[in-house]
């Protein structure tokens, strides 16, 4: 059962690598695999009960009799329960992070974006929009940075070879942004919920490699540019009537979302409560604040109109069940003891992070960046926190560089190839972006910028 178990784990990364191929969606894939992993793991409970938690499930008994309906519920109580408390606290601020960003962009409060990068010069546009991407994506989330400044940008540039440019600018800054800070991406996320790292340590390291890889290949692919662009004034698609706040409104929402997601570490510190619930916090708080601004509006009933692009709103969906998904699957090999197996092969024959990083960044170069991140992350446990670490040198402790190396390298492979990332996925889906056509004019760029970051995480890491 265990190679059944890995079998149905490694098709879904097949699947979810070659989803532009098959045209199956990789979070339904996660969530098939997540599902009927568990549903095989509980028939076959005795066996992994027995092997992997003979001492928790003795003390769970408590001297009753073994059975198969026991062992069932030992499972369901003390295993699964852990597994999905973990998937809920990265989903649930994922959530309410896009709700967040929803509530501001419905209201106008990036409006200001569209004004600032006002410019017909190429390369001042270029670094004009990714600068704000990159800002952007790491408070915010990088899936939805990505495809609002998509939409922004298909508002301004109308040449379709040109877009592709600026689209693939718009890619690597927001996954180098999203990289950068604990919130910005799920991986930073689940490596924060598992005090891997802390929020501030991770960006001070991260701050100047993310850096790299996002102006060095942005500086590149400027050169190919002309000198001016052609750009189109308009509207942009998703902006209504049900709208008339004023500009310090919008200020005052702005700096209420966009705090209050700074504050959110300094609540984890304080209260050691789950993100999660800081950022539910900050939602309630900008939500009162939207319905007190709107509530003239409300009371005539002309909030009908509905800006956010369809891209987005089934995209964030998708996203949430993708990352449910595969947390669910990637932790239910965990439990067979496959992955501990695998992971002291590594450490017994490469026992380098710089080489790991090498690995991962590879991987994720097919397969999708958190996929790539849960595996690696699910090889060891952080040394000195609950648990027992399969090393306990100093590279998998808290702030450790294996963690740190973890987030870059995803985000570096994730920028070679389109497929690597969910940011690339949207840009590939609003664009039709080739694979063949990124990896030649883009990936290349990419990975230069990936070992500019790597020279400087070298110093800092």
């Amino acid at each position: 059962m265990t190679l059944i178990l890995v079998a149905i784990l490694l098709m879904a990364f097949v699947l979810i690598s070659t989803e532009k191929i098959t045209n199956v969606n990789k979070a339904a894939v996660a969530i098939f695999a997540g599902t009927v992993g568990w549903v095989l793991y509980i028939c076959w409970g005795t066996d992994f009960v027995t092997s992997q938690h003979n001492g928790e499930y003795v003390d769970f008994l408590n001297g009753a009799v073994a059975t198969s309906t026991a062992v069932k519920q030992y499972i369901a109580q003390e295993i699964f329960l852990k597994y999905v408390g973990r998937a809920a606290e990265v989903v649930l601020f994922l959530l309410a992070t896009m709700t967040i960003v929803e509530i501001l962009n419905n209201n106008g409060c990036f409006d200001f974006i569209s004004s600032w990068v006002k410019t017909r010069k190429s390369r001042r546009l270029l670094w004009a929009l990714t600068s704000v991407t990159f800002l952007l994506s790491a408070n915010l989330d990088n899936v939805t940075t990505t495809v609002m400044m998509l939409v922004i940008m298909r508002s301004l540039i109308p040449t379709r070879s040109q877009r592709l440019i600026y689209g693939s600018a718009i890619v690597l800054a927001a996954n180098s942004g999203g990289a950068l800070t604990v919130i910005g991406d799920p991986t930073g996320l689940v490596l924060w919920n598992m005090e891997a790292v802390t929020a501030s340590n991770f960006s001070f390291s991260l701050l100047l490699p993310c850096i790299a890889l996002w102006a060095v290949p942005t500086f590149l692919l400027g050169r190919a540019l002309p000198e001016r662009v052609d750009i189109e004034w308009r509207q942009m698609p998703y902006r209504g009537d049900d709208t008339n706040l004023n500009v310090w409104q919008r200020v005052v929402m702005l700096f209420v979302g966009i705090g209050g997601l700074w504050f959110i570490p300094t609540f984890h510190n304080i209260t050691k409560l789950s993100p999660f619930l800081g950022a539910t916090c900050v939602l309630s708080v900008l939500w009162v604040v939207n319905e007190i601004f709107n509530r003239k509006l409300m009371r005539i009933d002309k909030m009908t109109s509905n800006r956010k692009p369809l891209a987005l709103q089934y995209g964030v969906i998708q996203m949430m069940l993708f990352v449910l998904g595969i947390m669910l699957a990637i932790g239910v090999v965990k439990e067979t003891g496959a992955i501990g197996w695998l992971a002291n092969i590594c450490d017994k024959h490469i026992h380098n992070v710089w080489i790991m990083g090498g690995i991962i960044g590879i991987f994720s170069t097919v397969l999708d960046n958190f996929a790539t991140a849960m595996s690696f992350i699910s090889f060891h446990a952080v040394s000195g926190m609950e648990g027992t670490a399969l090393s306990t040198i100093t590279d998998y402790a808290q702030n450790g560089a294996y963690w740190k190396m973890i987030s870059f390298a995803v985000a570096a492979g994730g920028n070679i190839m389109v497929i690597g990332s969910m940011s690339g996925i949207a840009f590939m889906k609003m664009e039709h972006v080739r694979v063949g056509w990124f990896f030649r004019k883009v990936g290349v760029n990419a990975l230069i910028g990936w070992i500019a970051g790597l020279i400087l995480l070298a110093f800092t890491i």
